[in-house]
């Protein structure tokens, strides 16, 4: 099987590389492309040297999936290239996500929403990533009518660049092409993407409507980003109100039982999801479970994410597993 990674010298990119050495995905060929000005360079996987390579010399390389971490701009010029040479397309940008006919994927969740024609598969944004991994569970036991969702988004969500202005910033430094409009530093900033003529940002969309197209729901949102001056990690309050009563200890066990889930709720001893509690790890954290008294059927918590992990990477890589187990690719010999 040939993989490629396009955009793979970039944060995400990077942590791909890192997921599909760890996860062991049976490659025979891997292809390692980025931007013209990176041609040539070297990176490590498992230990050996790849060298990267252009986008087009990669089309003609024919892999068998092409994950993608290269931007917008990038995934809609490439992506229909790879899938006319057959190329199964794994992409982290927001490119294909509104596209009808793309599916839009968390695997533990809708990976059948994938078939043998689908070339084109969207990662969802990492926000809704780690909200949809605890609301499907309590969805298809109770049925959601309307969620709020509060973000405390990390810098790494905004690259290289989020992570240099805040390096900057706390030495006391102006970043010469910060990723803010303000600082980040010591400071928290409620805009996450670029102000729509509603109000909401492109961040609040993509939350608004990716969650409803991954859970197949026409669930009402509302939802607020910032930006916090945490390196890595993205955490949400999340409300939610349900179609009919609930039992907290039920939604407890629900998810205790869910795959990629890890229940951190006991506040006696002060134990709360944190983005350190979820750096470098796959599955997404809940607690602060609670019963919202000022409205019917009210539900509040707390989900926290590695962003770069589960909320891009990971699961990128885990559409690709999805992909070489139940489509059964395999590179004749």
């Amino acid at each position: 099987m040939k993989i490629a990674v396009i955009g793979a010298t970039g944060l995400v990119g990077q942590k791909m590389l890192q997921v599909l050495a760890e996860r062991n995905l049976p490659i025979d060929e891997l292809i390692v492309a980025a931007s013209e000005r990176s041609i040539g360079k070297k990176t490590l996987f498992k230990g050996k040297e790849y060298t990267l390579i252009s986008v087009e010399d990669a089309i003609e390389k024919r892999p068998d999936i092409a994950i993608f971490s290269a931007g917008a701009d990038a995934s809609l010029k490439y992506a229909p290239l790879f899938a006319e040479k057959g190329t199964y397309v794994v992409d982290n940008s927001s490119a294909w996500r509104k596209k009808e006919g793309i599916p839009l994927v968390v695997p533990e969740i809708n990976a059948s929403d994938i078939n043998a024609d689908t070339h084109i598969i969207a990662n969802p944004n990492c926000s809704t990533i780690g909200l949809v991994m605890a609301l499907a569970p309590m969805h298809r036991r109770y049925g959601i009518k309307r969620i709020v969702v509060s973000t405390y988004q990390s810098v790494s969500g905004s690259g290289i660049k989020g992570l240099n202005q805040l390096h900057c910033e706390q030495r006391g430094e102006k970043a010469e092409n910060p990723a803010y409009p303000h600082q980040i530093h010591e400071n928290i900033i409620p805009h996450g993407g670029n102000f729509l003529e509603d109000g909401n940002t492109t961040e609040e969309e993509k939350l608004i409507f990716e969650t409803n197209k991954i859970l197949h729901s026409n669930i009402a949102v509302s939802a607020t980003v910032a930006r916090v001056p945490a390196y890595g990690g993205h955490s949400e309050s999340v409300n939610v109100e349900f179609s009919q009563p609930y039992d907290v200890q039920e939604i407890r066990k629900i998810l205790e039982n869910t795959p990629g889930v890890i229940v951190a709720d006991n506040p006696s001893e002060n134990l709360y999801p944190t983005p350190l509690m979820a750096y470098d790890k796959d599955e997404v954290f809940v607690g602060r479970m609670r019963r919202d008294n000022s409205i019917e059927n009210g539900f509040n918590f707390w989900v926290v994410t590695d962003n770069i992990r589960k909320g891009a990477a990971t699961n990128a890589v885990e559409i690709a597993e999805y992909l070489f187990h139940s489509l059964k690719f395999r590179v004749e010999s």
